[in-house]
């Protein structure tokens, strides 16, 4: 192989950054000479120079505002989180196919980490779909059924310290 086809192989050993990319570390404090040294660049005296600079959301001594404000509310580990897909979204979808969640990530309606899908009623539909999916919404249901569809629940996904009923 000549030497300019093998310039074109991309090749893990071969990369380098462009030109100008890669500067030589800043040092601070080795003598006046360079520009920064004495103070480092720090000004004169203080507490920024001094290298004891308080912890974020520190204010001074006064009673911080994440402590003075009430807590509320509570994260339920063991929530099961769907992600929602409204009934006007699945009109991409053609007449008589089968909506699953594997068909929904395909169609990028649905994205991200959830325990299974949950269809809900905003929208319209016109079309006949096989919806296989793990909840839906009571106004949901009736507009797939009204337009000749069917729903088929998928079993809720088990989470939490109990064994599976």
């Amino acid at each position: 192989m000549s030497d300019s086809q093998q310039k074109r192989i991309p090749i893990l050993s071969r990369l380098s950054p462009p030109p100008g990319a890669v500067q030589p570390k800043h040092r601070v404090g080795r003598g006046i000479g360079s520009g920064w040294g004495k103070t480092a660049g720090k000004g004169q005296k203080g507490q920024k120079a001094r290298g004891t600079m308080k912890r974020l959301g520190f204010q001074g001594g006064q009673m911080p505002l994440q402590r003075r404000l009430p807590k509320t509310g509570f994260n339920n580990i063991f929530a099961t989180i769907y992600a929602p897909v409204n009934v006007g979204d699945l009109e991409i979808f053609e007449a008589g196919s089968v909506v699953d969640e594997a068909a929904l990530r395909q169609a990028r309606l649905v994205r991200g980490h959830a325990a299974g899908v949950k269809v809900l009623a905003s929208g319209e539909l016109d079309r006949k779909l096989t919806l296989k999916v793990n909840a839906i919404s009571a106004s949901a249901r009736e507009k797939i059924e009204k337009a000749g569809g069917t729903v088929e629940l998928l079993p809720r996904p088990h989470k939490g310290p109990r064994a599976a009923e």
